[in-house]
């Protein structure tokens, strides 16, 4: 962990947006953002006016985690289960209105035709790429250290949450 100390937060945006001017201490540094979110749990268990925190991810990056092979039988799978999703929420907003026992089988009719289709357009999608991309990931965002700042006029009253 790093020592604390006041700084501007460079880049720093307002929840509305604009550019925060205002000094900020920073309060703590962690590896990882459990971490800092624990932190910030305390204060506000504690009555601490959260809204004047902010955690601050330094070292951003992109993790791609490739999590396998991806065929067009698997794509059309996927879409198929897509599809069905899709199908399935049309076939309630239909049921809805249905009068009678009928409701199931306007359910289950959307949710089948959703799920054909998904896997055809899966299948399809996945063709027209001709191999560039066979395979399946996930992504995410990480940061190399998660700063916990605190708005300089309540660095004071925040000095005691301070980590060593």
């Amino acid at each position: 962990m790093n020592d604390p100390g006041f700084a501007p937060v460079p880049g720093d945006m307002s929840p509305g947006g604009t550019s925060v001017s205002q000094a900020q201490h920073r309060l703590a540094s962690f590896d990882s953002y459990t971490g800092a979110q624990h932190l910030v749990d305390r204060m506000s268990d504690d009555g601490f006016p959260v809204e004047h925190i902010r955690i601050v991810g330094d070292g951003i990056q992109t993790v791609e985690q490739v999590t396998g092979r991806l065929t067009r039988g698997k794509a059309a799978l996927m879409g198929a289960g897509t599809g069905a999703w899709v199908g399935l929420f049309i076939g309630l907003l239909f049921g809805v209105f249905a009068v009678g026992p009928g409701w199931l089988a306007v359910l289950l009719i959307s949710l089948a035709i959703g799920a054909f289709w998904g896997a055809v357009f899966g299948f399809f999608a996945h063709w027209s790429t001709r191999g560039q991309r066979d395979f399946s990931s996930v992504m995410a965002l990480r940061a190399r250290r998660y700063d916990v700042y605190v708005d300089a006029s309540h660095a004071s009253e925040a000095a005691r949450y301070q980590v060593a």
